[in-house]
């Protein structure tokens, strides 16, 4: 289901902000659904210095985005598009409130629903240069959540999970590791396919 930007309130959490790029400094809304842990101005920091979004026509795809600050931080970095997929309708809302705080309401499409699904229907559209994973912490099998979201990279596109350190990085079927960072109680890892994908890619 693609959601409207539409005006709307909701209850606020504690802010979020950007860190660097066109909106550095621009406030967010915190979360407002229960268990939304926004990624840690640190984590976000180290994930951007990485990988350089600042390409032409570089599209993300900002899964289990929460407040979006993973997306806009992306977009404000300079990346084309970001299309967010969240489930919860309080936390779809302050995403929308947020696109409209950074004037990003033409670069970017929100996504309502579960993130496996999301991935089959944008299946065999124009893809992704970078996939972010950002699930809860306890959620059972993260590696699913990779191997969805191989069919929807582009050529040379990398997955980016967020996940609990102490649990270990999952070993997907369909993707690769290819480098761990760690930060306190999370860590950071990204991937590759591991064999070719619908569009040739390796």
């Amino acid at each position: 289901m693609v959601e409207p930007l539409r005006p709307g309130r909701s209850r606020v959490g504690p802010d979020v902000r950007i860190i660097a790029g066109a909106w550095k400094g621009r406030r967010l809304r915190g979360p407002t659904a229960p268990g939304v842990r926004p990624t840690s101005d640190r984590l976000r920091e180290t994930l951007f210095n990485i990988v350089d979004v600042d390409l032409p026509d570089f599209r993300v795809l900002d899964g289990f985005a929460g407040t979006g600050a993973l997306g806009l931080e992306a977009l404000s970095r300079g990346a084309s598009h970001v299309t967010f997929v969240e489930r919860d309708r309080r936390a779809v809302d302050v995403i929308a409130a947020n696109v409209r705080t950074c004037g990003a309401i033409d670069r970017c499409i929100i996504e309502r629903g579960d993130f496996i699904d999301v991935a089959r229907r944008l299946a065999g559209g124009p893809g992704f240069d970078l996939v972010l994973l950002d699930p809860p912490y306890d959620f059972a099998d993260p590696g699913r959540l990779v191997d969805a979201a191989v069919d929807v990279l582009r050529p040379g596109g990398r997955i980016v999970l967020e996940h609990a350190r102490r649990r270990g990085a999952p070993q997907p079927a369909r993707a690769a590791i290819v480098r761990e960072l760690r930060s306190g109680d999370s860590q950071l890892t990204f991937y590759v396919p591991s064999g070719p994908t619908d569009d040739g890619a390796h």
